[in-house]
């Protein structure tokens, strides 16, 4: 059952006082005409400035590229469907027949999609000063963990050269399967390497994604980083 929009509003402390605009953020493009896609545009543009100030201020020895890369992985998809789930987002979605009965309220793209959408309605109805607010508070963990000294390099890279470094053969990565529909789809990837018995498992809105979460785990039970 879809808990209502106010409650959830009560939950983040009333950051949009438009009761329509707070609904329309939470209603996926699946429900008809009239849905969140606008405000994800633009909250995804205000959401990537934000965190490019905060960068900016709390690295002030940080190069352009070390800044972009930081960037990056505090607004990617994965952060943004953790954030969402944190937020217990997935109980207040209105979705289409079709997305509910596929389980797309616990899908990572649609609840990314749906944070932003949130920051944009906050940002039309409050400004940018209250979207500021919203975002560093709910960033604030993962901001607090970036580390200029800490590897910036993706999974799938670290896994590659620590295998390397072993003379080990490469991780050989195989799609299990693609669910859901063309425009919004879910990618199963098992990642096999000799010196694990069994392979790991990684999902995400695209194969790259997928990939990537199999690697991480397979760098976890190789000891080589704690979980994701």
């Amino acid at each position: 059952m879809i808990k209502p929009a106010a409650e959830l509003a009560r939950k983040l402390g009333n950051p949009c006082t438009d009761s329509e605009l707070f609904e329309l953020a939470l209603t996926h493009r699946s429900c008809g005409k009239r849905n969140n896609e606008r405000l994800e545009f633009l909250g995804d543009a205000i959401l990537s400035f934000v965190i490019a100030d905060d960068l900016y201020t709390r690295f002030p020895a940080a190069r352009e590229g070390q800044m972009s890369r930081l960037r990056s992985r505090v607004v990617k998809g994965e952060t943004l469907a953790k954030i969402a789930r944190e937020m217990q987002l997935g109980d207040y979605l209105r979705l289409g027949s079709g997305e509910l009965k596929s389980g797309g309220y616990r899908r990572d793209s649609i609840l990314a999609d749906s944070v932003e959408a949130i920051i944009g309605a906050v940002y039309l109805d409050q400004g940018v000063e209250a979207a500021r607010a919203f975002i560093l508070h709910w960033f604030a963990g993962h901001l607090d963990q970036l580390d200029l000294n800490v590897s910036l390099k993706d999974a799938k890279t670290r896994l590659q050269e620590f295998l390397q470094s072993r003379r080990a053969e490469l991780p050989h990565y195989e799609l299990i399967s693609v669910e859901g529909d063309p425009h919004d789809q879910t990618f199963h990837i098992r990642c096999q390497i000799a010196l694990l018995d069994e392979p790991t498992e990684g999902h995400g809105s695209s194969r790259r994604q997928a990939e990537q979460e199999a690697a991480r785990k397979a760098l976890t039970t190789l000891g080589q980083e704690t979980g994701a």
